[in-house]
Formats: structure tokens, sequence, C-alpha cells
């Protein structure tokens, strides 16, 4: 398509107008069965450490530090959904696949992020859960003690829609492969130099 503009010296010239074709697009839902390949440590965010910090950033007085409760630490580090199944965020799911784009030469995270989402807000873990109690490092450097859910064999299932003009179903499960493999899920995930929260897609369900 061509166009015309005037120069300094009023002289009008051609100009090439760029013609793109934009498709329709074509959604599909399938349920993605994930197992896991080594434990996953899930750690949500307590009301407690929530209060502390809007405290923190409110500049009021916080009260002693109070004896440490393992098991009231344990229980408010688990994700639940409404009938309080032990759960985990599934958005980290995405984040996951769409992290490992960077080990996928021919993706993009931009791209990957409008070709698919996982559905839902929590995602149920079926396993057994178990209390942790791991040394960590916090604030400057100081040691402290975190008790937390470990779940040594657990899967779900993800309920994914994906655009399949852009993104094929062998290509989106390849992705959370990966994923799984070289990013995972919770705590001391491969993405953060740890072991934990490796998983793959065992099966899948197409839906529509």
């Amino acid at each position: 398509m061509a166009t015309t503009a005037a120069t300094k010296d009023g002289q009008v010239t051609a100009q090439q107008t760029e013609v793109f074709s934009l498709p329709p697009l074509e959604i599909k839902v399938v349920d993605l069965y994930i197992v896991g390949d080594s434990e996953l440590i899930t750690h949500a965010w307590s009301e407690k450490a929530k209060r502390q910090m809007r405290e923190k950033q409110q500049r009021q007085a916080t009260a002693a530090r109070a004896a440490k409760d393992p098991d009231a630490e344990y229980q408010a580090a688990f994700y639940r959904t409404a009938d309080g199944q032990p759960a985990l965020q599934a958005i980290a799911f995405k984040n996951a696949a769409v992290q490992a784009a960077s080990q996928i030469k021919s993706l993009t995270k931009v791209f990957l992020r409008g070709t698919f989402h996982v559905v839902g807000d929590l995602v149920p873990i079926d396993g057994e859960p178990y209390m942790r109690e791991d040394m960590v490092r916090v604030g400057m450097g100081t040691a402290d003690i975190r008790y937390r859910p470990g779940f040594l064999a657990w899967s779900t299932t993800l309920r994914v829609r994906f655009n399949s003009r852009v993104i094929s179903l062998e290509q989106l499960v390849q992705l959370f492969d990966q994923a799984g493999f070289s990013v995972g899920v919770g705590e001391w995930r491969p993405e953060k130099d740890g072991h934990c929260g490796m998983f793959h897609v065992e099966s899948l369900k197409e839906v529509a």
C-alpha cells in the first residue's frame, strides 16, 4: 500500500506502508498431568509476615519477637484451596514455562506470555506433606530456621488454554517438560541453584 508525504522543499514522495494480516485466535484447552521429579517445597506468605512487612513500611513500632512456633509456621507456609487441600500458585507453572524460553533459542519470553495461560489461581497438589526444618540466611546473612511443607512425591493437573495457531500441543508439552527440568517450581528450584520442584508432563487430555 502506498501513501504520500511532503518533504521539506514541498515535493511529494511516495512511501510504502507495511500491510500485515492477523489470523484469528484458535483457542484450545488441555489438561496436563504433572508429576514431580524431585521434592516440592512450598512457602506461602503468612499473615504474620504480611503484617510485619506493613508495619515496617508504615514505620510503625514492632512488637518484640515472639517465641518460634514450628507447627504454626509450618501450617502458615501452606497454600490451600478453598476446601483446604494443599496447593501451589498456578502462575508458578506459567512463570517456569516462560522462563524456560531462555533455554530455547527460537522462543522469547514476550512471545510465550501471550500464547498460553494456566487456568485458576491455585492448583491442588496431590501428595503427603511433612514438616521440613531448614537452616536459611535472611537479612544481612543472619542464620535462621524455617519450617515449611515438603512433598517427596507429588503431582497436579494443570488446565492450560493456548492459541494453537502459534504454538502446537506438542510444543506446549515440550515447553513444560523443559520448564520442569531447568526451572522448576517452589523453593530451592533449579532456577535458584537448587534441585527441588522439578517435574515432567506424564500425560494429557484434550478438553476442547
